[in-house]
């Protein structure tokens, strides 16, 4: 009921132990608190939460126009409705060093486990578009070091996202992490690989786990887990699927409403009431009211002189 029993620093002890090279842990894109939850209750091992979802559930495009406080109290709401630890897409850190600092410390404070600090420079763009442009390698490791050197919970994850590959080469990539992790990266997200050679390629290249983005029509193609764990993958996200799917699914509904008058063709392939109810846990917020209100007042004498009373 209510919010997880689990504390954000365990959840970011969890996040720590599962990160083994090879584990291809799944992590999909929570949407919502609601979403969050559901992706607990399937088993998977923990939830991301995407910038471009949160920019697109705002009606914007993923061209860094949401704020810190969007991102942190957005993210914070899907953090606390599970017990898994959540990652979160902090863009470029919301500014220079001392935002980035200032980012780490508000991301701790709304009980995320980690999050990933990217080398694009702003306006940024979705990391499998063409036409990126990335900050020089000085400027990014600036960044990392004063993430890492703010966070107060050691366990807070520091993920270094890299778009160069797209614009030097896949060299230029892994040079470039290596970089990162001697400035105190945790883990490292290089973006857009066009194949599972690259990927093994940055996993070779450095001592800390890989993050594989296996979103839709992006430059990857979508392999498998175990794909991607046989080459030394840590972690799999699937940023956008989740809202991708129940945006297919609410246009089709409104385009019945729109050519029948009625959504009746569509319900059954809606989450009933009943799942609902489920998946929000209503049950269990009815027992804790009843278990508050089931005292009956006793029909008492007011003009009693019963000290009792």
């Amino acid at each position: 009921m209510l919010y997880s029993t689990t504390t954000p620093e365990q959840k970011r002890r969890d996040l720590r132990e599962m990160l083994v090279p090879g584990a291809a842990r799944q992590f999909p894109g929570a949407f919502n608190p609601l979403s969050a939850r559901l992706i607990a209750e399937k088993g998977f091992d923990g939830v991301y939460v995407s910038g471009a979802v949160l920019a697109n559930d705002l009606g914007l495009p993923d061209i860094g126009l949401t704020t810190l406080t969007e991102v942190a109290t957005r993210a914070g709401q899907i953090a606390r409705m599970t017990d898994l630890p959540t990652l979160v897409d902090a863009d470029t850190g919301f500014g220079e060093p001392m935002n980035v600092a200032r980012t780490i410390q508000e991301l701790e404070h709304a009980g995320l486990a980690g999050c990933h600090i990217e080398d694009q420079f702003n306006p940024k763009r979705c990391g499998h578009l063409d036409g990126k442009n990335v900050v020089d390698l000085d400027t990014m490791v600036k960044r990392i070091a004063a993430a890492a050197d703010a966070r107060r919970d050691a366990n807070f994850l520091i993920m270094a996202r890299t778009d160069v590959r797209a614009v030097e080469g896949l060299d230029a990539a892994i040079d470039r992490a290596k970089a990162l992790v001697d400035a105190g990266a945790d883990s490292i997200f290089p973006e857009a690989m066009k194949d599972l050679s690259e990927f093994e390629a940055v996993c070779k290249a450095v001592d800390v786990p890989v993050l594989a983005n296996m979103t839709e029509f992006g430059k990857s193609e979508l392999f498998t887990r175990q794909q991607l764990a046989d080459v030394g993958v840590a972690l799999v996200i699937y940023p956008v699927t989740l809202l991708r799917s129940a945006m297919g699914e609410a246009e089709r509904v409104l385009d019945a409403i729109a050519a029948h008058g009625t959504q009746e063709s569509r319900v059954d392939s809606m989450l009933t009431r009943a799942r609902l109810y489920e998946l929000v846990d209503y049950e269990a917020y009815n027992r804790f009211d009843t278990g508050i209100f089931n005292f009956q007042v006793p029909d008492l004498d007011i003009h009693s002189n019963n000290a009792d009373l």
